[in-house]
């Protein structure tokens, strides 16, 4: 087995009384942090309290208000959401079907991982063989990370950062990215981790910064910060869930009988690569269905069928909400239905806006707000926002929260108009506990209800509600193809 040359942990790192601007204009307060060669470190806290700066102050690439750093690195390679969503936002900037009239893969990702030889080991551990002929932008969430990790090795970084980077993954991907990560410990690269979950901390981690409203609350020994009274209370939900605001929109009317989606005999395709095929499957109203499979399987690409931003989906057969697809129905006619989180709809919500016209936009599902809206929705929004727990922040720009932050405006988003058909697409990616848990507590009234059905994907066994008992289980095949098994109690 040939592994990547690695360099040794050799600098120490020193903050002393340091303010940093985060997005929203807060300081991030650092008074004293000195993390040492033969201590190895995570950063923690609740969503938006300045994790990912703090994980950047390392590189430089933060503009200090005040105060004093030393001991940075020579290099720094990052896996994180914010610079897997760099990447593919500049990949659609680079985006050239327009112009020559066809479609454009972009960068492939034979080509972005060049050479690939010093690391097929890895590329056969994480299961990308079948992705090395696609564009970078076409990969699934998982898949992605799984490419940017590799890039980061490949730069042989001084000092790795590894922000949340389990997440998105499957079952399988996350117990070789254990096997790789630990690897390089035992190989004495540095690393600093960056944790939303506590559970997926590797067991060498011995020390952890908590972080809370932009200020380092609490570091040392691993258990000794997370038995501080402080800190443990930062890290549970306990509050009772507040009541859902009523139903605003009407309700769908179907004949009696009639499914909110039926596939007959349907197919993906991309390129020289069958995705899945013969598929034949039905969603009744208040059934609830839970989608797994390994990353790159099709999950949310047949989701994206549903939602119509697959154009295969005008190639199959499908009936949506009593409409068959291709029949002159406009893509409105489908989506007032539809409320959805996933992670391309967060990559893709560029228009600038606050975080109560990002809510608002859900009643109209647009990327933006295009039209005036009253006060009853500016009331609903507001109502939604209290129960995430960001109503506070109603009037800052969407772009300037964090990712877990702007995570939780897209689920208020999909939840204002309480739609009848929901999907979630690994909505609690990029959550802390305590927004995990109320996120968690949110879908699982939902489940109880009969006026919504929800489709639900998660790679965490723990995060499927006890009231959604069927299941859409992806198996994927050496060739890159899915079979797929309907499993209905």
């Amino acid at each position: 087995m040939r592994v990547l040359n690695l360099f040794l942990w050799v600098f120490v790192l020193k903050f002393l009384n340091v303010k940093a601007r985060l997005h929203d204009g807060r300081l991030l307060k650092i008074a004293d942090w000195q993390p040492s060669k033969d201590e190895y470190w995570a950063i923690t806290g609740t969503n938006g309290s300045g994790k990912t700066v703090l994980s950047m102050l390392p590189a430089g690439k933060v503009v200090l208000s005040e105060g004093q750093v030393d001991g940075l690195p020579s290099s720094v390679s990052f896996l994180s959401l914010e610079a897997q969503a760099e990447y593919i936002e500049n990949e659609r900037k680079l985006d050239q079907s327009d112009i020559k009239n066809e479609h454009d893969p972009g960068t492939l990702i034979a080509d972005f991982l060049a050479p690939l030889e010093p690391i097929q080991h890895w590329i056969s551990k994480l299961r990308i063989e079948h992705v090395l002929n696609q564009g970078l932008r076409s990969l699934s969430t998982g898949e992605s990370r799984k490419v940017l990790l590799l890039k980061a090795l490949q730069d042989k970084p001084e000092l790795l950062v590894l922000d949340a980077p389990f997440e998105g993954l499957d079952v399988d991907s996350r117990a070789a990215f254990k096997e790789i990560l630990d690897l390089l410990h035992q190989q004495e690269q540095s690393m600093l981790w960056v944790a939303n979950r506590l559970d997926e901390m590797p067991e060498w981690i011995t020390h952890i910064a908590f972080l809370h409203d932009a200020e380092l609350i609490a570091q040392g020994l691993k258990d000794d910060v997370l038995s501080q009274p402080e800190v443990h209370g930062l890290l549970h939900f306990d509050k009772p869930l507040a009541d859902f605001p009523d139903h605003t929109t009407p309700q769908l009317q179907l004949d009696k009988g009639e499914p909110l989606v039926k596939f007959t005999d349907v197919k993906i395709r991309y390129a020289e690569r069958t995705l899945f095929e013969h598929l034949n499957w039905q969603v009744n109203p208040g059934e609830h269905w839970v989608i797994q499979g390994p990353n790159g399987s099709g999950k949310t690409s047949l989701l994206q069928l549903i939602t119509g931003d697959n154009p295969q989906c005008y190639t199959n057969n499908l009936k949506l909400f009593g409409i068959q697809r291709g029949t002159g129905e406009s893509i409105w006619d489908i989506k007032k239905h539809i409320g959805i989180v996933s992670s391309s709809l967060q990559w893709e919500y560029r228009a600038t806006t606050n975080v109560l016209t990002t809510v608002i936009s859900g009643l109209y599902d647009s990327i933006g707000l295009y039209q005036a809206s009253g006060d009853d929705d500016k009331q609903l929004a507001l109502q939604w926002l209290d129960i995430i727990g960001l109503k506070h922040k109603a009037n800052q720009s969407l772009h300037m929260l964090s990712y877990g932050e702007q995570r939780l405006v897209l689920v208020a988003r999909a939840l204002i108009k309480q739609p009848p058909l929901l999907i979630l697409d690994e909505p609690c990616q990029g959550l802390d506990t305590p927004s995990r848990m109320l996120v968690l507590a949110c879908i699982n009234r939902l489940a109880q209800q009969n006026t919504i059905t929800l489709l639900y994907v998660t790679h965490q066994a723990d995060e499927i509600p006890a009231n959604i008992n069927n299941k859409l289980v992806f198996e994927l095949q050496q060739n890159g193809s899915s079979t797929i098994k309907l499993i209905q109690t």
